[in-house]
């Protein structure tokens, strides 16, 4: 009866591995917007199945970042910078703040060194790690399934926004401070203060998106 067991956590444990690996690549644009996406390819790549490539793609898909085209294949979605969902955002960044274990607002303490020192070196990609597992402790510790269903895939379409345009029109600096500020407020369970400093991301958020689409002329009227 074990043997099964194993095997299905095994089973459990590559689709997991597959997903995060095709997501960061997704995110770092080494399947940029609009490649297709090989199966056959990736298993070969990545070591890994194709039966956990197919389940990791249709999470992928569920969350908007790929797009299965019947009779056509998988394909990395256009990057969509439709509603940022700011109030969740607040809801969750506020949540997290009154409900942090001491574990929990143990590691936001880590998570605001990992943002400064990605400021002290200027590493973007350290900054996009450091935001991928600040993003996903705040929803765990929000403790609410459906607001984490909401903002899940719009966290993703950020990450690959901000990789594709933040050398050229953001400041890593000032990015990092907001988020080291957010997770130091979560860390010492300051609801008001986490919440603040969530519409402050927000607010620069909007500023540098705007920023890049005035640049390619799509910022309208």
């Amino acid at each position: 009866m074990s043997l099964p067991e194993v095997a299905d956590n095994d089973d459990e444990l590559q689709s997991r591995t597959a997903y995060r690996l095709i997501e960061e690549m997704i995110v770092t644009h080494e399947l940029p917007p609009g490649s297709r996406i090989s199966e056959v390819s990736l298993s070969s790549k990545l070591g890994i199945g194709r039966t956990p490539i197919r389940e990791a793609l249709q999470r992928l898909s569920f969350e908007g970042t790929v797009r299965i085209v019947p009779r056509s294949g998988a394909f990395v979605s256009e990057i969509d910078l439709v509603d940022q969902l700011a109030m969740i955002e607040r809801v969750l960044a506020g949540r997290a703040a009154r409900f942090a274990s001491d574990k929990e607002r143990a590691r936001f303490r880590q998570l605001a060194l990992m943002f400064e020192n990605a400021a002290a070196t200027h590493s973007g990609l350290a900054f996009v790690e450091a935001d991928r597992e600040f993003n996903s402790l705040i929803i765990a510790t929000a403790r609410n399934k459906y607001a984490a269903q909401a903002i899940s895939p719009i966290e993703v379409q950020t990450r690959r926004f901000w990789y594709l345009h933040f050398k050229q029109f953001g400041d890593l600096q000032r990015v990092c401070a907001l988020h080291a500020h957010v997770a130091r407020r979560i860390a010492e369970n300051d609801e008001a203060g986490a919440r603040d400093g969530s519409d402050q991301i927000v607010d620069y958020a909007e500023e540098y998106t705007r920023k890049t689409l005035m640049f390619f002329g799509m910022g309208g009227g």
